[in-house]
């Protein structure tokens, strides 16, 4: 036979992604949050953060409730949001086209679990455009001075998006997936208006040097 061999056949990666939903809901005294935002790829991280919340209630480690959960994608590369909001099963695979390089798998191997999880728990997929997920970069930098990568910028952006059109609820406990650093993807945000940045030598005395 044969299958993906990037993620969903890797038992590490795909076992190791549960770790999320345990550190979530420890770090929550043991409770399951109400909703969740994730960035999708190859939609193994979401189906394995839902892999986890079931397992823990299973166990009898968190109390049982319900929880809903949402994809987020970049319009430039969003198979799963198109086959969610077109009510079907199939995720027909993208030529990829967006800044958000990390997420930018145009035949995600987990898309259909994707959409089996997220229409089970009550949430939904969503996606944004490229100019979207600077702003949500830069708004996130701004209110709570977290610089994120493009994934955070897809994750904030849908989240505001979902929020604006009344599918996600602004009074619930709601957890957002913030999976990269923004220093991995600079070229992103160059010239996106983000102000004054100082290129310098690599060494402890050009950083002193130049006031950082």
């Amino acid at each position: 036979g044969w299958g993906f061999a990037n993620i969903n056949l890797r038992p590490y990666y795909a076992e190791g992604s549960k770790t999320l939903a345990y550190e979530i809901a420890e770090q929550l005294g043991w409770r399951l949050p109400e909703q969740i935002v994730v960035p999708i790829a190859s939609g193994s991280q979401l189906t394995k953060i839902d892999k986890g919340f079931k397992e823990l209630i299973e166990l009898g480690l968190v109390e049982e409730r319900p929880y809903r959960i949402f994809g987020a994608q970049a319009q430039g590369c969003s198979p799963i949001s198109a086959a969610f909001k077109a009510g079907q099963d199939v995720v027909r695979p993208v030529r990829p086209d967006t800044i958000a390089k990390s997420l930018a798998i145009g035949n995600p191997a987990d898309g259909p679990y994707v959409l089996d999880a997220v229409r089970r728990t009550g949430g939904a997929v969503d996606d944004v455009d490229d100019v979207q997920i600077l702003d949500a970069i830069k708004l996130l930098a701004r209110t709570e001075g977290v610089f994120t990568e493009t994934a955070g910028g897809v994750t904030v952006g849908v989240l505001r998006k979902l929020v604006e059109n009344g599918v996600l609820d602004p009074g619930a406990q709601t957890v957002v997936i913030n999976s990269g650093d923004g220093l991995k993807t600079l070229d992103a945000v160059a010239g996106a208006g983000v102000g004054v940045t100082a290129t310098i030598k690599p060494s402890l005395a050009a950083f002193r040097a130049a006031g950082l």
